[in-house]
């Protein structure tokens, strides 16, 4: 999400003080609440439809390659935080390749936001449309309902006050998950007739690129792990809740397309049956995500925003006419919801959209990147074995978001 991600955001806002001068004040039990919440997010409902692109067998064994890579690599970041500093992904770009290796780190996680946010706007459309079918189509509720909402909560500068929807937003996506299983279980008659354990070796980057968008909440690792009282349990946390979420994450993809084989969509709410319990489960989920879509653009806000300020032209406008700062600041909002809305409702689909964004942005993030970093900053030493562990998952990484970019030239 990322996905999906920034949700956790407002989880560690009330930490944010306690944090500065030292490390936080959070138990091991609100640390592990907060990853799962900074790792659980939309992408968990494109599950079924990448394990019915590359078999049941083949898309859990991709959800566990994703899982445990991504916590190899989280802990490679957590490795280098030796010091009592508080460090963010972008000082550890600038810390090896000094102010163009912040720059770069910061646009990954800027692109990688905005298609978390993108998938948001995505999902609630789509979403929106099975249920009031008969009124638009996707793009049409994305302009017509999504785009002055969000326009009118970009205004909100304090994330705190989102803070409960964000809450409502987890809540919804567990009774979601909970009724999408239940309605599995109760589909499943014969559980492996005419499903295929393995659909060929082309089909498992798709789902290994939907599993690793569906592990991105990598940029918060290392504000989780500055928000601990006891630092030291950290690698254990972080590891508890990774293992849980490939478990739940491989029974759900599982059970979403024993369920419902070749007919599994690439959102398994929009499989569900045209009733009561479900159109609310759909309309609370869209309430919920639409409220925590302007967590997804505080990073992106708050660049543009820095960006601007530094500004020559702008600050000597500002300074020069009453009132530019402010409409300056907040048109920059209403163009950047403006920019990814009409992004959005040009995604033909979810579950396609959302593997490109994990097999090219989230590869660099998850896997490049830290593997940069570690080899940089404690190479040295390292055995030989750790070395040529770290520089197979930054060629892997690499060679994965150059397939990931090929793929999607060549199939326009």
């Amino acid at each position: 999400m990322a996905e999906a991600k920034g949700a956790a955001a407002p989880l560690l806002a009330r930490e944010d003080g306690r944090r500065r001068g030292g490390w936080g004040g959070a138990t091991w039990a609100q640390t592990l609440g907060n990853v799962v919440v900074s790792i659980v997010g939309t992408g968990v409902l494109g599950l079924p439809y990448a394990f019915r692109a590359a078999g049941w067998v083949a898309g859990s064994l991709g959800v566990a390659a994703a899982g445990f890579a991504t916590l190899y690599c989280m802990l490679l970041l957590e490795e280098e935080t030796d010091e009592p500093k508080n460090y963010t992904y972008g000082d550890f770009g600038e810390k090896c390749f000094g102010t163009i290796g912040r720059c770069l780190t910061e646009i990954l996680i800027l692109i990688s936001q905005a298609g978390g946010s993108v998938a948001y706007l995505v999902f609630i459309g789509e979403n929106l449309h099975s249920v009031f079918s008969q009124s638009m189509s996707p793009a049409g509720f994305i302009f017509a309902v999504l785009l002055p909402v969000q326009i009118a909560l970009s205004f909100i500068l304090s994330l705190s006050s989102l803070s409960p929807f964000s809450i409502f937003a987890d809540v919804c996506n567990v009774l979601a998950v909970a009724m999408v299983i239940r309605k599995d279980l109760q589909l499943i008659d014969h559980p492996f007739a005419n499903r295929s354990a393995f659909n060929g070796v082309l089909a498992i980057p798709f789902a290994f690129g939907v599993a690793v968008f569906c592990f991105e909440g990598f940029s918060m690792t290392l504000a989780l792990e500055s928000s601990m009282a006891e630092r030291r349990k950290f690698r254990w946390v972080l590891s508890q809740a990774v293992v849980g979420i490939i478990v739940v994450y491989a029974c759900f993809g599982v059970c979403g397309y024993l369920a419902y084989g070749e007919a599994t969509k690439d959102i398994i709410t929009l499989n569900l049956p045209n009733s009561w319990s479900s159109a609310a489960v759909k309309v609370g989920l869209c309430i919920a995500l639409a409220f925590t879509f302007p967590v997804m653009m505080h990073p992106i806000h708050e660049i543009v925003e820095t960006r601007l300020r530094s500004s020559g032209c702008f600050q000597k406008l500002s300074h020069g006419v009453p009132g530019a700062e402010w409409l300056g600041l907040h048109s920059s909002r209403i163009i950047m919801v403006t920019i990814l809305t009409v992004m959005a409702s040009c995604i033909p689909a979810f579950g396609s959209f959302v593997s490109f964004v994990g097999c090219t942005v989230c590869a660099l993030l998850s896997f490049v990147l830290p593997t940069f970093f570690h080899l940089n900053i404690v190479g040295s030493s390292m055995s030989l074995w750790r070395r040529v562990l770290d520089y197979g998952f930054l060629l892997f990484g690499l060679g994965f978001a150059g397939y990931g970019i090929f793929t999607a030239l060549s199939s326009h």
